[in-house]
Protein backbone atom coordinates (compact mmCIF):
# COMPACT_ATOMS: atom_id res chain seq x y z
CA UNK A 1 0.00 0.00 0.00
CA UNK A 2 2.88 2.29 -0.69
CA UNK A 3 2.29 5.71 -2.22
CA UNK A 4 -1.04 6.51 -0.49
CA UNK A 5 0.41 9.49 1.34
CA UNK A 6 1.71 10.94 -1.90
CA UNK A 7 -1.64 10.38 -3.63
CA UNK A 8 -3.50 11.97 -0.72
CA UNK A 9 -1.15 14.96 -0.85
CA UNK A 10 -1.74 15.42 -4.59
CA UNK A 11 -5.51 15.20 -4.18
CA UNK A 12 -5.48 17.61 -1.26
CA UNK A 13 -3.43 20.09 -3.29
CA UNK A 14 -5.85 19.91 -6.22
CA UNK A 15 -8.94 20.25 -4.03
CA UNK A 16 -7.42 23.16 -2.13
CA UNK A 17 -6.80 24.93 -5.43
CA UNK A 18 -10.34 24.20 -6.53
CA UNK A 19 -11.77 25.48 -3.25
CA UNK A 20 -9.74 28.67 -3.58
CA UNK A 21 -10.97 29.20 -7.15
CA UNK A 22 -14.57 28.66 -6.04
CA UNK A 23 -14.27 31.27 -3.29
CA UNK A 24 -12.74 33.77 -5.70
CA UNK A 25 -15.45 32.98 -8.27
CA UNK A 26 -18.24 33.56 -5.74
CA UNK A 27 -16.79 36.91 -4.72
CA UNK A 28 -16.27 37.91 -8.34
CA UNK A 29 -19.80 36.89 -9.34
CA UNK A 30 -21.31 38.92 -6.49
CA UNK A 31 -19.24 41.92 -7.52
CA UNK A 32 -20.39 41.66 -11.14
CA UNK A 33 -24.03 41.45 -10.05
CA UNK A 34 -23.53 44.54 -7.85
CA UNK A 35 -21.84 46.51 -10.62
CA UNK A 36 -24.54 45.61 -13.14
CA UNK A 37 -27.24 46.63 -10.68
CA UNK A 38 -25.53 49.99 -10.23
CA UNK A 39 -25.28 50.43 -14.00
CA UNK A 40 -28.98 49.70 -14.52
CA UNK A 41 -29.85 52.19 -11.79
CA UNK A 42 -27.64 54.80 -13.46
CA UNK A 43 -29.48 54.33 -16.73
CA UNK A 44 -32.86 54.86 -15.09
CA UNK A 45 -31.54 57.97 -13.34
CA UNK A 46 -30.14 59.29 -16.60
CA UNK A 47 -26.50 59.18 -15.48
CA UNK A 48 -23.56 57.55 -17.26
CA UNK A 49 -23.09 53.84 -16.43
CA UNK A 50 -19.85 53.54 -18.40
CA UNK A 51 -17.55 53.04 -15.41
CA UNK A 52 -19.63 50.29 -13.83
CA UNK A 53 -20.07 48.55 -17.18
CA UNK A 54 -16.35 48.66 -17.96
CA UNK A 55 -15.44 47.26 -14.55
CA UNK A 56 -18.09 44.53 -14.87
CA UNK A 57 -16.69 43.59 -18.29
CA UNK A 58 -13.16 43.23 -16.91
CA UNK A 59 -14.41 41.30 -13.89
CA UNK A 60 -16.41 38.87 -16.02
CA UNK A 61 -13.41 38.16 -18.25
CA UNK A 62 -11.37 37.36 -15.15
CA UNK A 63 -14.14 35.16 -13.77
CA UNK A 64 -14.35 33.13 -16.97
CA UNK A 65 -10.56 32.89 -17.05
CA UNK A 66 -10.13 31.48 -13.55
CA UNK A 67 -12.96 28.94 -13.90
CA UNK A 68 -12.26 27.63 -17.41
CA UNK A 69 -10.17 24.74 -16.04
CA UNK A 70 -12.88 23.82 -13.53
CA UNK A 71 -16.02 22.99 -15.56
CA UNK A 72 -18.06 21.99 -12.51
CA UNK A 73 -17.50 25.46 -11.02
CA UNK A 74 -18.02 27.25 -14.31
CA UNK A 75 -21.35 25.51 -14.88
CA UNK A 76 -22.52 25.47 -11.26
CA UNK A 77 -24.52 28.67 -11.70
CA UNK A 78 -21.91 31.00 -10.22
CA UNK A 79 -20.64 32.19 -13.59
CA UNK A 80 -24.00 32.05 -15.34
CA UNK A 81 -25.62 34.30 -12.73
CA UNK A 82 -22.98 36.94 -13.38
CA UNK A 83 -23.33 36.50 -17.13
CA UNK A 84 -27.10 36.88 -16.91
CA UNK A 85 -26.80 40.23 -15.11
CA UNK A 86 -24.10 41.31 -17.56
CA UNK A 87 -26.36 40.52 -20.53
CA UNK A 88 -29.21 42.49 -18.97
CA UNK A 89 -27.14 45.64 -18.52
CA UNK A 90 -25.45 45.47 -21.92
CA UNK A 91 -28.68 44.83 -23.83
CA UNK A 92 -30.54 47.52 -21.87
CA UNK A 93 -27.74 50.02 -22.54
CA UNK A 94 -27.78 49.26 -26.28
CA UNK A 95 -31.57 49.67 -26.24
CA UNK A 96 -31.51 53.02 -24.44
CA UNK A 97 -28.85 54.25 -26.87
CA UNK A 98 -30.86 53.16 -29.90
CA UNK A 99 -28.11 50.79 -30.98
CA UNK A 100 -28.13 47.20 -32.23
CA UNK A 101 -28.72 44.57 -29.56
CA UNK A 102 -25.45 42.65 -29.00
CA UNK A 103 -25.43 38.89 -29.52
CA UNK A 104 -24.32 36.30 -26.99
CA UNK A 105 -21.15 35.76 -29.03
CA UNK A 106 -20.35 39.47 -29.01
CA UNK A 107 -20.78 39.53 -25.23
CA UNK A 108 -18.82 36.33 -24.65
CA UNK A 109 -21.56 34.62 -22.66
CA UNK A 110 -23.37 31.29 -22.89
CA UNK A 111 -26.61 31.04 -24.90
CA UNK A 112 -28.45 30.09 -21.70
CA UNK A 113 -27.24 33.16 -19.81
CA UNK A 114 -28.11 35.33 -22.80
CA UNK A 115 -31.71 34.11 -22.98
CA UNK A 116 -32.25 34.63 -19.25
CA UNK A 117 -30.60 38.04 -19.30
CA UNK A 118 -32.70 39.26 -22.22
CA UNK A 119 -35.85 38.13 -20.41
CA UNK A 120 -34.99 40.46 -17.52
CA UNK A 121 -34.65 43.42 -19.90
CA UNK A 122 -38.41 43.28 -20.48
CA UNK A 123 -39.03 44.35 -16.89
CA UNK A 124 -36.54 47.22 -17.22
CA UNK A 125 -38.23 48.47 -20.39
CA UNK A 126 -41.54 48.43 -18.50
CA UNK A 127 -39.97 50.90 -16.09
CA UNK A 128 -39.07 53.12 -19.05
CA UNK A 129 -42.63 52.87 -20.33
CA UNK A 130 -44.03 53.85 -16.94
CA UNK A 131 -41.65 56.81 -16.82
CA UNK A 132 -43.06 57.92 -20.18
CA UNK A 133 -46.61 57.61 -18.88
CA UNK A 134 -45.78 59.69 -15.82
CA UNK A 135 -44.30 62.36 -18.08
CA UNK A 136 -47.42 62.34 -20.25
CA UNK A 137 -45.81 60.65 -23.25
CA UNK A 138 -48.26 57.92 -24.21
CA UNK A 139 -46.56 57.64 -27.60
CA UNK A 140 -43.18 56.91 -26.02
CA UNK A 141 -44.75 54.33 -23.71
CA UNK A 142 -46.45 52.70 -26.68
CA UNK A 143 -43.11 52.35 -28.48
CA UNK A 144 -41.58 50.71 -25.42
CA UNK A 145 -44.51 48.30 -25.34
CA UNK A 146 -43.87 47.32 -28.96
CA UNK A 147 -40.21 46.67 -28.14
CA UNK A 148 -41.19 44.57 -25.13
CA UNK A 149 -43.38 42.48 -27.43
CA UNK A 150 -40.44 41.92 -29.79
CA UNK A 151 -38.29 40.69 -26.91
CA UNK A 152 -41.12 38.45 -25.73
CA UNK A 153 -41.41 36.97 -29.24
CA UNK A 154 -37.66 36.35 -29.12
CA UNK A 155 -38.04 34.48 -25.83
CA UNK A 156 -40.85 32.34 -27.18
CA UNK A 157 -38.48 30.88 -29.78
CA UNK A 158 -37.02 28.69 -27.06
CA UNK A 159 -38.91 25.67 -25.81
CA UNK A 160 -36.46 23.58 -23.82
CA UNK A 161 -36.67 21.63 -20.56
CA UNK A 162 -35.70 23.49 -17.40
CA UNK A 163 -32.74 21.16 -16.97
CA UNK A 164 -31.21 22.76 -20.08
CA UNK A 165 -32.30 26.38 -19.60
CA UNK A 166 -34.85 27.69 -17.10
CA UNK A 167 -36.66 29.80 -19.67
CA UNK A 168 -40.27 28.72 -19.15
CA UNK A 169 -40.64 30.54 -15.84
CA UNK A 170 -39.05 33.60 -17.40
CA UNK A 171 -41.52 33.38 -20.28
CA UNK A 172 -44.44 33.29 -17.83
CA UNK A 173 -43.09 36.29 -15.92
CA UNK A 174 -42.48 38.21 -19.15
CA UNK A 175 -46.03 37.48 -20.30
CA UNK A 176 -47.44 38.89 -17.08
CA UNK A 177 -45.27 42.02 -17.32
CA UNK A 178 -46.31 42.50 -20.94
CA UNK A 179 -50.03 42.22 -20.19
CA UNK A 180 -49.75 44.62 -17.26
CA UNK A 181 -47.85 47.15 -19.37
CA UNK A 182 -50.33 46.80 -22.23
CA UNK A 183 -53.12 47.72 -19.82
CA UNK A 184 -51.16 50.71 -18.47
CA UNK A 185 -50.36 52.00 -21.96
CA UNK A 186 -53.95 51.51 -23.17
CA UNK A 187 -55.27 53.52 -20.22
CA UNK A 188 -52.69 56.24 -20.83
CA UNK A 189 -53.67 56.52 -24.51
CA UNK A 190 -57.36 56.71 -23.61
CA UNK A 191 -56.66 59.35 -21.00
CA UNK A 192 -54.60 61.36 -23.48
CA UNK A 193 -57.35 61.10 -26.12
CA UNK A 194 -59.95 62.23 -23.60
CA UNK A 195 -57.85 65.23 -22.62
CA UNK A 196 -57.52 66.26 -26.27
CA UNK A 197 -61.25 65.88 -26.79
CA UNK A 198 -62.07 68.02 -23.76
CA UNK A 199 -59.68 70.73 -24.91
CA UNK A 200 -61.42 70.88 -28.29
CA UNK A 201 -64.78 71.27 -26.54
CA UNK A 202 -63.60 74.22 -24.48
Amino acid sequence: MEGLDEIASDIESELNEKEEVREIALKSSRNIVRLCGMAVRSMHLGTDPAQEMATATDELQKLVGITKDFPDIMYSGIVESAMQEFVEVKVLFAYTQGGAIPSHKALGVTPEAYILGVSDVIGEIRRLALDNIRKGSAEGASQHLEDMELLYDFLMNFNYPSSLVAVRRKQDIARGILEKTRGDVTNAIRSHSLEKMLKKME
